[in-house]
């Protein structure tokens, strides 16, 4: 069947479009994971290296960021669960990590700038040149990476990261979260304080946005927790680099400084567990106490003496807070402490299931529930 897909493929659309078969790593990954009673998983498209942020467009076209200068399309067209096409909408761009979609373009965002294809779901053969809609952001790579989000009010969102571990940029762009019009103009910084945001989600009921912060490194294997925030007005600062976690004085920046000055974290997960992408879940597909709640892609630790991390999470809300944290997928890492994959992204389908991206694996998992 998949050798069926895959000469369709290259004879309806030419070499744009390619297809493939699941490859034997991705299976043997999949034999690993565990999820709850009555949860399938499966892939949904594999061989895109550093696979990152994901955006839903029209006619089920799902697309895709990457780290290493790619930028994808995928598609399933049969509706059989796999994406059996794929096309290479941008090469050799700077980090496009985070994509959006709107009206028929599709925005990604590199270190730098903010870039749009237009009319993109009607040209995935043959993409057109994209339009830059901003370029004034530095050009700094660590922690340069975006991630890119559509808000309720229609305009865009990102962030931008601090070009360090720890240190106090004198430019205020950095440590940001950010928001503008969809043409690139007026750009307002939402608040400060953050050092590395790359996920971000807005409550069904409320429209308020939380987001994530991933703290800082070489405070030990478990300092600082890592930030669930809850952006509530413009102006608030969320205490990096003078406070982490809202209680936390950095020994190097937070002398006479006083944590009660800056704003909290709502939940605070395990240091170095690296949260990523998030989504509340507004589907009817998985079972009605899913509704509503947090899911969170959390990447995994990098410097740990023992990983942690490497698996998604679901943060239950009550009352438009958080108030507790369980495991929804884990298996990415082994008990002896080699790293299957790590979580990026998730993304929810118009039916209810969900796609979950790993970069390391270079691929999207698709979640059904099947009970």
């Amino acid at each position: 069947m998949k050798v069926i897909k895959l000469l369709t493929c290259l004879l309806l659309a030419g070499f744009s479009c390619q297809a493939f078969a699941v490859s034997a790593p991705s299976q043997a990954v999949l034999q690993q994971l565990k999820l709850p009673p009555g949860f399938h998983i499966s892939i949904f498209a594999d061989k895109l290296p550093t696979a990152r942020s994901l955006a839903l467009g029209d006619n089920g076209v799902i697309y895709l960021g990457s780290r290493n200068g790619q930028v994808y399309a995928l598609q399933d067209q049969d509706g059989d669960g796999y994406a059996e096409q794929r096309h290479l909408l941008a090469d050799h761009l700077n980090m496009p990590n985070g994509v959006a979609y709107q009206d028929g373009a599709l925005y990604v965002v590199e270190v730098q700038r903010i870039i749009r294809f237009d009319a993109i779901s009607t040209q995935l053969a043959h993409p057109p040149e994209p339009v830059v809609v901003y370029d004034k952001f530095p050009s700094d790579k660590h922690h340069g990476w975006k991630y890119l989000r559509f808000g309720p009010d229609g305009k865009l969102y990102t962030a931008v990261g601090v070009p360090c571990n720890i240190c106090n940029p004198e430019n205020p762009i950095f440590g940001s979260l950010l928001r503008m019009n969809a043409d690139g103009s007026h750009l307002e910084i939402l608040a400060r304080g953050i050092r590395n945001s790359v996920g971000f989600d807005w409550q069904p009921k409320t429209h308020q946005l939380f987001f994530h912060d991933n703290g800082r490194d070489y405070l030990g294997d478990n300092l600082p927790p890592e930030e669930l925030n809850h952006w509530t007005e413009t102006g608030q600062h969320f205490g990096y680099p003078y406070c982490h976690a809202g209680s936390i004085s950095d020994p190097e920046f937070g002398v006479q400084k006083h944590c009660t000055d800056y704003t909290a974290p709502v939940w605070k997960y395990t240091a170095h567990i690296a949260p990523l992408g998030m989504r509340f879940y507004t589907g009817s597909q998985f079972p009605e106490i899913y509704r509503n709640q947090l899911l969170v892609a959390q990447h995994g630790s990098w410097n740990r003496s023992d990983p942690q991390g490497y698996q998604v999470a679901l943060v239950r809300f009550k009352n438009s807070l958080p108030y507790a944290e369980q495991v929804f997928i884990s298996g990415w890492l082994k008990p002896d402490g080699e790293v299957l994959g790590r979580p990026v992204d998730i993304l929810q389908l118009p039916d209810g299931s969900v796609l979950i991206s790993d970069d390391k694996l270079g691929a999207v998992y698709k979640v059904d529930y099947r009970p």
